[in-house]
């Protein structure tokens, strides 16, 4: 855990060297929900329809921006190498990454999710779903899309894989994080969809940190 800690320490501070780089995905949210109403029109009963799904479509875009940098600068300045050659397991790199972005990303915009829903004209009432949702959710795209970039090191064009290798993986996670929305805006209990999406970050923690691990050392053999 002392290891674990100090990667995820060491992936902030690069992060956070580059704060420009950490705004990027929530202000993408911000524009892209502020686009939804002026291409589908600014109708209040529309709009409150939509807002779960939109929401949860902007937010999976958004978080996926920033996971074709995740190996990619360090794999250029020999950096994954030598954390490749230490005594930390190829697994707790993933993880550390996986962690981090989830801090620098799915984090905030957690946090931005109930305020731009605003925008949309979402219903407060739906707000704790919302948030238990996208707090299961988000670590999910992180972890497969941590997966997915390790999968895609080294590629020329790795963002078009990247999204065409993670986006079918992630429908669930749309899936269900919207019907938990939805089912208590319809005033029933959103615990299966939450109970599914807390399923599918399980099966992520478990398959992803070891299926990414064999893929980074595959990529620098």
């Amino acid at each position: 855990m002392i290891r674990f800690s100090a990667l995820v320490g060491r992936e902030l501070r690069l992060v956070w060297r580059q704060p420009g780089e950490a705004a990027t995905a929530v202000l993408f949210f911000i524009l892209a929900v502020i686009l939804f109403p002026l291409g589908i029109g600014p109708e209040p009963a529309l709009l409150a329809r939509l807002a779960a799904g939109l929401l949860w479509v902007a937010a999976l875009l958004a978080a996926l921006l920033s996971l074709d940098r995740l190996f990619r600068e360090d794999h250029e300045d020999g950096s994954l190498e030598l954390l490749l050659l230490s005594p930390v397991a190829p697994e707790l790199v993933v993880g550390a990454k996986s962690v981090a972005h989830w801090l620098t990303t799915g984090l905030p915009l957690i946090g931005a999710a109930p305020l731009i829903g605003a925008l949309l004209d979402f219903d407060p009432t739906g707000g704790a779903a919302l948030a238990a949702a996208m707090v299961l959710g988000t670590p999910t795209i992180s972890l497969i899309g941590a997966m997915g970039a390790a999968m895609t090191l080294g590629a020329r064009t790795s963002g078009v894989l990247l999204s065409l290798l993670v986006l079918p993986l992630l429908i669930p996670v749309l899936i269900f994080g919207a019907g938990a929305v939805q089912a208590a805006l319809a005033g029933a209990a959103p615990r299966q969809p939450l109970l599914f999406l807390a399923a599918l970050l399980a099966a992520a923690a478990v398959i992803a940190p070891w299926a990414a691990g064999v893929a980074v050392r595959q990529a620098m053999d």
